[in-house]
């Protein structure tokens, strides 16, 4: 009998997969288990940055001249997100770690793409100074690496940290009272180019804090373990909260790019800043 329920037991597991002592999202294996949240966000994530990315590129043959690069942008940025996740939800399934390395080859791309979308929404609105774009493009390639740089130990942790917070935080001083806000404030009232950038800068504010949030859970407090020795749970809702976040900061992020161009042309207004 012992010897019939031990052969019948492996067939029944790698049918149903279900949570199991070793396994608690019901996965380890090929396939997504059905109890596996974290996994299932991955999904989730994956499949809307490809419709994003499509979304993006076929809309840029419908929007005005000055507005194609920034939609293109949009498009590019969900790319390299979708092709990421592409990995990262394989890597989540097979081993139930936290797939941080791919999230860093996507954010030393993607967040310094995002970044440009500000230059290029004030450009298609009259001149702007080359210097701002280089100033915000080199400033978020530097938040991004200085926290990859920590991540695997090149940087101390709390350095790492504090240049990260202090790149992101010029960012937000640039988009609130710095040289690209002086140029936004000139934009007109209720125009759909000035609607964006404030979007967008919201969002760069306050949907970004969600990632220093994570490194700082994960390596800066300690909680009942290590730091960076993360428990199963905290690691699962450092993902999920990652995911949806992602979303958000890309997706959205574009779409606020793509309804401005919109805007334009439907209102038949001209880009230009108020005199």
């Amino acid at each position: 009998m012992a010897e019939q329920v031990a052969a019948v037991v492996p067939e029944i597991l790698s049918r149903e997969n279900p949570p199991r002592p070793g396994c608690p999202y019901g996965n380890c294996g090929d396939v997504l288990g059905p109890h596996d949240v974290v996994g299932t966000t991955f999904y989730i994530a994956c499949n809307m940055m490809l419709a994003f990315t499509l979304f993006f590129f076929v809309q840029v043959g419908q929007v005005p001249k000055q507005w194609k690069t920034s939609v293109s942008i949009a498009g590019l940025v969900t790319g390299v997100a979708w092709y990421n996740y592409t990995y990262m939800k394989e890597q989540w399934i097979h081993t139930q770690m936290s797939p941080t390395q791919y999230r860093y080859t996507d954010w030393l791309i993607t967040v310094p793409l995002q970044i440009t979308e500000f230059y290029f929404i004030l450009k298609a609105c009259g001149p702007v100074s080359s210097g701002l774009g280089t100033k915000l493009f080199l400033s978020s390639i530097m938040m991004v690496f200085a926290g990859w740089l920590a991540e695997i130990d090149v940087l101390p942790k709390m350095i790492g940290f504090a240049l990260g917070m202090a790149c992101w935080l010029y960012i937000v001083y640039e988009t609130f009272s710095g040289e690209a806000a002086g140029i936004a404030s000139k934009l007109k009232d209720g125009s759909a180019s000035k609607q964006a950038f404030t979007t967008l800068r919201v969002i760069v504010s306050l949907g970004w804090t969600i990632y220093p949030i994570g490194f700082a859970l994960a390596y800066l407090c300690y909680f009942d373990q290590p730091a960076g020795v993360l428990s199963g749970d905290l690691m699962g809702i450092l993902n999920i909260v990652y995911n949806l976040a992602d979303l958000v900061n890309k997706g959205a992020f574009g779409l606020c790019v793509w309804s401005a161009a919109v805007g334009d042309k439907s209102a038949g207004e001209q880009p230009l800043l108020a005199a």
